[in-house]
């Protein structure tokens, strides 16, 4: 990406995250503290993750937590209406679109 961005949580002010975005040539860009609005789509999405899988299973390993986090997305894409898009699933509005 060309730049991304984030929240002023500790995790996105990490002089590591800083240095590996600077050698990328990514510009990080910080909303302003106390507005979540302005980045309000990242905000639902780590809502749901958290909600719908994170909080569901004590995850032991990095493999174990992408094996959650894939299983999930498959499911969010392809079994879940989503209301948003006329209650049917992303992958069938991608093919309707093609």
């Amino acid at each position: 990406p060309v730049s991304i961005r984030v929240d002023n949580g500790p995790e996105y002010i990490s002089g590591k995250l800083l240095a590996w975005a600077e050698k990328l040539k990514i510009s990080v860009r910080h909303i302003q503290p106390g507005k979540p609005q302005q980045n309000a789509y990242v905000e639902r999405y780590n809502r749901t993750v958290r909600h719908e899988w994170l909080d569901q299973h004590i995850i032991e390993s990095i493999e174990e937590a992408q094996h959650h986090a894939t299983k999930w997305l498959w499911t969010y894409n392809n079994e879940r209406p989503n209301m948003g898009i006329g209650g049917i699933t992303p992958a069938q509005k991608l093919k309707l679109a093609a």
